[in-house]
C-alpha cells in the first residue's frame, strides 16, 4: 500500500491533483480544504489511502494526519464511503466534526454533504466511543461559521475556549447549563461565572 506520496504538484482539479514523482504523475483525490491549500508547482507531501475495487483502484490524499486518521474513522461506519468521508472532510475540520458528534449534535451533521439524518444517527452511535482526540484538546479555532451551526453549547464552548479556558474544564459546566439555558449569550455569562466560582 502506497503510505505518502511526495512530489510536485503540476495540476489541481475540482476534486484531486496530480502530483509528480519519480518521473510518474499520480492523480489523487482530495478534500476541498486541501485543494485550496496546495499552489501549482509547489513540492507536497500527501498521506494516502488506495480504495481497491473491483473496477477502480483510487488513490485518496490528505495534507494532515488529522485529515486521514478522521477519513479511516469514517470508513468504519457501515454504509459510508470515501466519497462520503471526503465530502465530509471538505465542509468541516476534524475538530468541528468532532465537536458535533461528541454534543450529539444532528443539526450539524445533517448539513454535511451526503449526511441525511438516519446516516447522522448511525454517525453518533458508532462514533461515540472513537472519536476520542478529534473532539478534543483544541477546540479554540473553530470558524465562528461552523460554531453558529453546531448549537449554543457547542458555539458557548467555543467562545470560552477563545478566552484561554480549556474544553475539558468548560465542556461539563456549559453541557448542565444547557439543560435549563438555550440562548448562547445567556449561557456564556452563565458559564463564566460558575467557572469563576469554581477558580475561587
Amino acid at each position: 500500500m502506497i503510505g505518502y506520496i511526495r512530489g510536485t504538484v503540476t495540476a489541481i482539479f475540482e476534486d484531486s491533483c496530480f502530483i509528480e514523482a519519480g518521473g510518474i504523475g499520480y492523480r489523487v483525490y482530495i478534500s476541498e480544504k486541501d485543494r485550496d491549500a496546495l499552489s501549482l508547482q509547489q513540492e507536497e507531501r500527501l498521506i494516502t489511502y488506495l480504495a481497491v475495487r473491483e473496477d477502480a483502484l483510487t488513490l485518496y490524499g490528505f495534507l494532515s494526519q488529522e485529515a486521514y486518521d478522521l477519513f479511516l474513522l469514517l470508513l468504519s461506519v457501515s454504509k459510508i464511503g470515501p466519497k462520503v468521508a471526503m465530502g465530509v472532510l471538505s465542509a468541516v475540520r476534524p475538530a468541528e466534526f468532532g465537536l458535533a458528534v461528541r454534543n450529539k449534535d444532528l443539526g450539524v451533521l445533517t448539513k454535511l454533504p451526503g449526511i441525511g439524518k438516519k446516516t447522522a444517527e448511525r454517525l453518533l452511535l458508532e462514533l461515540k466511543d472513537k472519536i476520542g482526540s478529534f473532539a478534543g484538546e483544541d477546540t479554540a479555532g473553530i470558524a465562528p461559521s461552523v460554531s453558529a451551526a453546531s448549537g449554543a453549547a457547542a458555539e458557548a464552548v467555543a467562545a470560552l475556549c477563545s478566552l484561554g479556558y480549556r474544553p475539558a474544564e468548560v465542556e461539563p459546566v456549559v453541557q448542565s447549563l444547557a439543560v435549563a439555558i438555550d440562548d448562547t449569550a445567556s449561557l456564556i455569562g452563565a458559564a463564566l461565572r460558575e467557572l469563576g466560582r469554581m477558580r475561587t
